[in-house]
């Protein structure tokens, strides 16, 4: 395939040094793209093509002259529309911030802008990142379907969430990499469904400072590429201490690319726990090949076991929502320029600030939201605090300490990111239980903080499509590298990650 749309950040890279593309190229082509696929997948809430082309101009220029440029100096780079981004319209997802324009820039974006990347948009998710499937997303990006956004290997099923839109951008080559946020398998799971490498990192390694906070003891940021080798340039940019996040690590950063691919004598773990009930046959076979995979390039395989990790979507569904009642206090219809509010002034300029105020918040924030902030509220209330609340701080504890003492015995985990391959558009949405679920295989990495990623692993059939599925790579604390490592050996190995959607059909 010769577009240059398809191309992976290191191959775009190569050419621009080689002289043999410029960025306004690569940044026309990826907008062409856009032109066709867009309005089949519905990735983007806000498109940035104007800015896109001066800032491709600009590293050309750069380019000209010799100067000594990063790896993504003038690709085409997509962001969550989580992340501030100065001057250029940021939601959420939500119709709370339809107006608001941020006046400072978040630091993952701070970052990418300075080491020359180019911002082709800002990608649609669930709304303050909650959900698992985009379809909480106040938006309806896409003109031809009235819904969200739509899985590019089956636009009749979910991209996943919340970082939905980044994945489907990617899986769709509207851009050559994205940025997500993980809370519970945000970055992990959208990418599983949509066969691209999402990596959550070590909790730290990434400055929070300018993401939209949905659990402030549980987001990360992390790549969304088409290549695990793409991940790791892009996690060198945007990894690092940062003075504005009390809770980045000053922890070295190595150079992630600097991958070998040699995994001889590596210990993996299989934890009897991720492959019980509800797992979908036809992914746990994927997920066995893959295991199998590793035996044939040198890993040894052993069993371990986590009982305590059965807690850990429990203690997520209470730790979460009330940090989230705390987070989105903040969003009061007021503050931030929400369109409610004016709308209100101008019919009935007799209510009342506060009737107004009530009126913008329940307009502003989806159902999802709702629902998450009344029951952080209620297990943070006098007497259940202890009940709850604490309890699962407690046990969060727990969990930790045990994924600590695995890691003793073996180098990495291997599980499945998903229990199901992507399901169809309103399958769980009116299930708030089911959809929580999905996260099942996820969640238990972030209350303790560790790395993981998912990687394309092979493909189930369903109704006559092929649907992704991917396989999840956990680590300990600060081992990014090391997993980065195990990946890059997989599809050394085999070319999962190198097929496309045909998104004609």
């Amino acid at each position: 395939m010769n577009e240059l749309y398809s191309l992976t950040i290191a191959e775009a890279s190569k050419q621009l040094a080689e002289g043999k593309i410029t960025s306004v190229e690569l940044t026309k082509a990826i907008f062409e793209r856009i032109k066709i696929v867009e309005p089949k997948v519905g990735a983007y809430i806000t498109l940035c093509e104007e800015k896109a082309l001066e800032t491709a101009k600009e590293s050309d220029r750069r380019r000209a002259k010799g100067e000594k440029l990063s790896q993504i100096d003038g690709i085409p780079i997509a962001v969550k529309d989580l992340f501030l981004t100065k001057g250029v319209k940021t939601t959420a997802g939500s119709k709370i911030l339809e107006d608001f324009v941020p006046v400072y820039e978040s630091t993952v974006t701070k970052k990418l802008w300075e080491a020359g990347a180019v911002l082709i948009g800002k990608a649609n998710l669930d709304q303050f990142a909650m959900g698992s499937s985009t379809e909480t997303s106040a938006y309806k990006t896409s003109k031809e379907f009235d819904s969200t956004t739509r899985n590019p290997w089956d636009l009749n099923r979910i991209p996943g969430g919340s970082s939905g839109g980044s994945a489907a951008a990617v899986a769709a080559d509207e851009c050559i990499a994205s940025v997500g946020t993980d809370t519970g398998g945000s970055i992990r799971q959208p990418a599983s469904h949509c066969s691209i490498t999402g990596l959550k990192p070590t909790y730290g390694r990434v400055s929070r400072y300018g993401t939209m906070a949905m659990a402030s003891s549980l987001d990360q940021a992390g790549p969304m590429t088409k290549t695990v080798l793409d991940a790791a340039i892009l996690l060198n940019i945007i990894s690092g201490h940062d003075k504005f996040d009390s809770t980045s690590s000053k922890q070295e950063v190595p150079d992630y690319s600097k991958l070998s691919g040699d995994i001889k004598n590596l210990k993996i773990g299989i934890p009897k726990e991720f492959f019980g009930e509800g797992l979908d046959p036809e992914v746990e076979k994927v997920i066995r090949e893959g295991i199998e995979q590793f035996k044939r390039l040198g890993a040894s395989i052993v069993d371990v076991y986590l009982p305590s990790v059965h807690y850990a979507l429990a203690v997520y569904y209470i730790l979460m929502p009330a940090e989230v009642s705390s987070n989105l206090a903040r969003y009061d219809g007021i503050r931030y320029g929400h369109s409610a509010i004016k709308r209100e002034k101008r019919k009935e300029k007799s209510e009342s600030l506060l009737e107004v105020y009530m009126k913008s918040r329940a307009e502003g924030f989806g159902a999802e939201a709702k629902r998450r902030i009344m029951l952080g509220s209620y297990v943070l209330s006098a007497g259940y605090y202890d009940a709850y609340y604490k309890k699962a701080q407690k046990v969060r504890t727990i969990i930790k300490k045990e994924f600590e003492e695995i890691f003793k015995k073996v180098d990495i985990l291997v599980t499945p990111v998903s229990p199901v391959p992507a399901f169809k558009f309103g399958e769980k949405s009116d299930d708030p239980l089911a959809m929580y679920l999905s996260d099942i295989l996820t969640v238990p990495v972030n209350p303790a903080g560790l790395p993981a990623m998912s990687v394309p692993a092979g493909f189930v059939k369903k109704e006559g499509k092929d649907l992704p599925v991917g396989l999840q790579l956990i680590g300990p604390m600060w081992s990014e590298q090391a997993i980065l490592n195990v990946g890059y050996a997989f599809q050394k190995s085999t070319d999962w990650h190198k097929k496309k959607p045909n998104i004609n059909n």
